[in-house]
Parts: structure tokens; C-alpha cells; sequence
């Protein structure tokens, strides 16, 4: 069998006997739970930074390469959300998210353990304390995010009335939005991969993984929007008033399983090399 057809199927029968759809449930809901304690914390940081919106304001801008079905319902209660929250980076409340929101990079540790083959020997508080490093990280590239993909456009949309002349500029540099979005979610994947397993592993090993699980997500994004758009009434009829909740855990658990399955693509080349 050709080397391009085996290792996919390789690495789909390491997935289905690593447990990966299981894997992928438990990381989607983790991420699901853990997505407001991290905004929560991101606010903090941002108030005691000098500016409390930032993280609302870059959370909507992530969310915008989400289903519209899926994201609205999310950007709504994140607002409602983070509208209540303290601004103290100290506070009880934000020590608490930054403890909580840290469960969802172990789920993502162990999906990716999994894949790799890897047994985690490490002490568990120091696994904790490298989540809650990866969330902090986070908060502050959320924050980066924010300044630049909705404060500088807002700006150079104000530079713009005052100056008509800058308007081809400003056009020219609409697409620095979408392209900062995607060197972000790149980066974090690239950070993940590298650094959550037990052993690391070199950029040359990882970027197959990288790279298909970021191409597949925008593909199944833009595919599961599509359905929805057409096809909207379906999970209303089915879940009621748990509709919007059961289409971002379906949906998080897809990008899960793409994500799981990058892991074990990984893993499928490298044993390929091997053998």
C-alpha cells in the first residue's frame, strides 16, 4: 500500500484504539467549560493592564471564524459575562478562573499523550502549574490580539474620516484582521504540540499535524455553517432549548477529534520513517 494512503489509515486506527472520539468528547466539553473562567481572567488581566474590554472585544473577533449559529449564542452570554465581571487580576474570582480555566489545556495534554503514545511521569502539580502558564500566556496574547486585530482598525477607521485620502490604506489593511487570527490560532497549535506531551518534540515532526488540523477546522467550519444556514431548524426540533448549547459541544468535539487526529497523524509519519 502506498505510503500516503497507509499512514492516514495508520493513524485513524491508532485514533479509534487510543480512544480518540472519547478523548475529543472530554476536551470539547472541557474547553466549553473552561472558555468563560478564561475570559474571566483575561478580563482581570486586561483591567489591571488599563483596559478591561480587551478581552471581550478580542473574544468576538475570534469567535467570528465560527458558525454563526455557533457563535452568536457564545458571544451573547460572553458578553453578559464578562459585563459582570471584576476587573481585579487579584481577586478571588480571578485566581478561581485562572485555576478552572486550566483544565482544558490538561484535556488537551492528554488527547495529545494519547496520540503520541507517551506515559506522563511528570508531578502532577507541575503539570498544573505548566496549564496555568499556557493560560496566562494566553490571556496575554488574547490581549495582544485585541489591540491588534479591533483597536488598531477602530483607529484607522477614525484616521480615515478625518483623512479620506488614508481610505485605500485602510482597505489594503482589512485583511490583517483575518491573517492575525490565523498566525494566532497557528502559533498556539504549534506551542501545543511542541510543548503539552511529555516528550517535546522539533517543528519538523509536528507541522503535518499543525498544519492539517488548522486546514480541516476552517474547512469543516465553513461546511458546518453552510449545513446550519440551510438546515436550521433541525437541532431546535431535536433539543428545544438546549439547541445552541448541544451545536457548539457537537461542533467542539469535531475540531477536538481534528485536532486528536493531527496528534496521531503525527505519530503515524514518524513510525512510517521508522519502519
Amino acid at each position: 500500500m502506498h505510503k500516503w494512503i497507509a499512514v492516514p489509515i495508520d493513524a485513524y486506527d491508532h485514533f479509534q484504539a487510543s480512544d480518540g472520539w472519547a478523548i475529543a468528547s472530554h476536551i470539547a466539553l472541557s474547553t466549553l467549560t473552561s472558555l468563560f473562567p478564561f475570559l474571566i481572567f483575561a478580563t482581570a488581566l486586561g483591567g489591571f493592564l488599563g483596559s478591561k474590554d480587551l478581552a471581550d472585544q478580542a473574544a468576538t473577533a475570534l469567535l467570528e471564524s465560527w458558525p454563526q449559529a455557533v457563535a452568536q449564542p457564545l458571544v451573547t452570554e460572553i458578553h453578559n459575562v464578562l459585563a459582570q465581571s471584576g476587573g481585579g487580576l487579584l481577586t478571588i474570582g480571578a485566581v478561581l478562573a485562572l485555576y478552572f480555566s486550566s483544565s482544558g489545556v490538561e484535556a488537551l495534554r492528554i488527547g495529545l499523550n494519547r496520540a503520541y503514545g507517551e506515559e506522563e511521569n511528570r508531578a502532577w502539580y507541575l503539570l498544573r502549574l505548566e496549564s496555568l502558564g499556557f493560560v496566562f500566556v494566553g490571556a496575554i496574547a488574547l490581549l495582544a490580539l485585541a489591540l491588534l486585530v479591533v483597536m488598531v482598525p477602530l483607529e484607522l477607521a477614525a484616521i480615515e474620516e478625518w483623512a479620506p485620502a488614508l481610505a485605500p490604506l485602510w482597505r489594503a489593511l482589512a485583511p490583517v484582521r483575518i491573517v492575525a487570527v490565523t498566525l494566532a490560532l497557528l502559533t498556539a497549535l504549534v506551542m501545543i504540540h511542541k510543548w503539552l506531551p511529555a516528550r517535546q518534540r522539533s517543528l519538523r515532526q509536528i507541522w503535518p499535524g499543525v498544519v492539517f488540523t488548522l486546514v480541516l477546522s476552517a474547512a469543516f467550519a465553513f461546511a458546518f455553517g453552510f449545513y446550519l444556514e440551510r438546515f436550521p431548524s433541525n437541532y431546535s426540533a431535536t433539543y428545544a432549548g438546549l439547541a445552541s448549547v448541544m451545536i457548539a459541544l457537537l461542533f467542539l468535539s469535531t475540531l477536538a477529534s481534528i485536532f486528536v487526529y493531527g496528534g496521531e497523524l503525527n505519530a503515524a509519519i514518524r513510525r512510517a520513517k521508522v519502519d
